[in-house]
């Protein structure tokens, strides 16, 4: 079984890695999507302004009926960088009415934001999955998150001893495993993930692909 690499910014697919590369429609060179391999497509914060919204969107509106795209984003929220916070909520709501459209999760970018991230999900009703990639904050907010229906993602933050990713990950058994923009391999992540779990690596392939599974994605 394939280790699942639910985020990566790698292009390259490795052999014995099922990996959803994340794409931005905010950068000019993704003007002719792969259907060949598993991706995501989003507006990314960091980049995304109002005044190209509407054309961006007619552009993803297309590109995310794709069978191949998988995940809307990553978007989000980012008090740290990007547009000022009112213009991200109002990009970010753009793309999660898509997903509703078309029943895809969203895969969500969110530094010191999550009160507002929450407030849109509760606001906006939204039923598609939202997991919130890359999570490395401390375990309180990742119950309070958890509580709320959002899905974790976890990636080199496991490895630091203590963190609230890793304490997180020893009590839930719904979450994902992703290399983000990380060189760490993603077999170092699993098999940090599984001495965490105290599991074998290959019951923890299993997990994730049923979590996986459960999104109706694959």
């Amino acid at each position: 079984m394939d280790f699942l690499d639910i985020h990566t910014h790698q292009a390259a697919q490795k052999k014995g890695i099922t990996s959803i590369q994340s794409l931005s429609l905010t950068n000019d060179i993704f003007l002719a999507i792969p259907k060949t391999k598993l991706i995501s497509i989003g507006l990314h914060p960091w980049y995304a302004t109002l005044d190209k919204l509407e054309m961006q969107m007619k552009y993803m509106s297309v590109l995310a009926s794709q069978q191949n795209v998988k995940l809307i984003g990553e978007c989000g929220l980012d008090q740290l960088k990007g547009a000022q916070i009112e213009n991200q909520i109002s990009i970010l709501e753009t793309q999660v009415k898509l997903a509703e459209k078309l029943n895809k999760p969203l895969i969500l970018h969110c530094v010191k934001a999550f009160s507002e991230l929450i407030e849109i999900k509760d606001r906006l009703k939204v039923t598609v999955p939202m997991i919130i990639h890359g999570f490395n904050k401390n375990e309180a907010l990742g119950l309070q998150l958890l509580k709320k229906g959002f899905l974790l993602s976890f990636g080199t933050a496991i490895l630091k001893e203590n963190s609230g990713a890793s304490k997180l990950i020893r009590n839930t058994d719904v979450f994902f495993l992703e290399t983000d923009d990380s060189e760490i391999p993603i077999e170092e992540i699993y098999n940090a993930a599984a001495k965490l779990k105290n599991c074998s690596v290959d019951a923890l392939k299993a997990c994730m692909f049923a979590n996986w599974k459960k999104l109706d994605l694959l």
